[in-house]
C-alpha cells in the first residue's frame, strides 16, 4: 500500500526580481526547493534569499 500524503509538500521558491525584469545581467530566474507544512502554513510562502542572477537578496515566493 502507498503512504498518504502527510502535511509536509515540497514547494518551489522563485526570486521575483528576474521574472518581471527584462533588463538582468543574465538570462534565467533563480528557484530554491524546499518544504512547508500546509496545516500551519496554509498560504503562500515569502522568504528572502540570495539570488545569483540579480547578485543581491531578493524576495522569493512560492510558485505552483
Amino acid at each position: 500500500m502507498a503512504k498518504s500524503k502527510g502535511p509536509r509538500i515540497m514547494i518551489t521558491l522563485e526570486c521575483t526580481e528576474c521574472r518581471k525584469n527584462e533588463n538582468k545581467r543574465s538570462a534565467g530566474v533563480s528557484r530554491y526547493l524546499t518544504q512547508k507544512n500546509r496545516r500551519n502554513t496554509p498560504d503562500k510562502l515569502e522568504i528572502s534569499k540570495h539570488c545569483r542572477y540579480c547578485n543581491k537578496h531578493t524576495i522569493h515566493k512560492e510558485t505552483k
